[in-house]
């Protein structure tokens, strides 16, 4: 997983998620493709900012394509490009974009690869529909293409196949500095550090600092990450939260 030949941007590089299908909202599906790409996403400089689940209903598809796609570099779908009456995504992302979509030889070609001719029916031609003026994504697994379209990389749900989409994807994209994080383990209930760490927040605006409880064997714990694309600062605040948790478990052992 590589974004080497892409651009890197001093500016940070944005990105949502549009997850497409009654199934999700259902619950009959459950999501595996919102954690992947965030993680993936943000090892090569990308910001997640937003997440979105619509259902199979074209207008609630555009509506909220067309505000993603206007406040972040990038989108991401997931979902509804197959071979069914309910795959609609096409459809919809091309009346997004106000251009006509139809049956794209190139995508014909690249189904051609795995359907012999009798076999390539009207139910495995949908996917072969592709809006005026996208490019294609190669899908190493099962053929059917994705496709890109402005910012809007349009993908499939099946996770495996999202995944091999995406890396065709990940080296076109311009990248930001990589946020760089610190895990802290502290050994503390939140409630007991929830002050101290909220005047280091303060103290260190160009961090990010965020605690997360759970519970061990030995009790309530708490995780505390600190995230910073600088890595003196994330070195700065690293240390003050390390030394809070050091001044924090001698005063309550007491």
């Amino acid at each position: 997983m590589t974004a080497s030949d892409a651009m890197l941007s001093a500016e940070p590089v944005t990105a949502a998620i549009l997850v497409i299908g009654d199934e999700i909202l259902s619950g009959r599906t459950k999501d595996k493709n919102i954690g992947y790409i965030a993680e993936y996403l943000t090892n090569i400089g990308i910001d997640l900012r937003e997440v979105r689940v619509v259902p199979d209903i074209e207008d609630e598809i555009v509506a909220a394509l067309n505000a993603l796609r206007a406040k972040v570099s990038y989108v991401f779908t997931t979902g509804g490009i197959g071979p069914t009456h309910d795959d609609i995504t096409a459809d919809a992302v091309a009346k997004a974009f106000g251009v006509t979509i139809d049956h794209d030889p190139r995508a014909i070609a690249m189904l051609a690869e795995r359907f012999p001719p009798d076999q390539l029916n009207e139910a495995r031609l949908r996917m072969a529909r592709i809006p005026a003026g996208a490019d294609l994504i190669a899908n190493s697994v099962s053929k059917a293409p994705g496709f890109i379209i402005g910012n809007v990389h349009v993908m499939a749900g099946v996770p495996s196949i999202m995944q091999a989409m995406l890396d065709v994807v990940a080296p076109t994209l311009k990248t930001g500095v990589r946020m760089l994080s610190e895990t802290m383990r502290a050994g503390l209930k939140e409630g007991d550090i929830g002050t101290p760490l909220a005047a280091i927040a303060k103290a260190h605006p160009e961090t990010s600092i965020g605690s997360y409880p759970f519970f061990s064997d030995t009790g309530p714990d708490t995780n505390i990450v600190v995230r910073s694309r600088d890595p003196e600062r994330l070195a700065e605040a690293s240390a003050a939260v390390a030394a809070m948790i050091a001044t924090e478990r001698a005063r309550l052992a007491g």
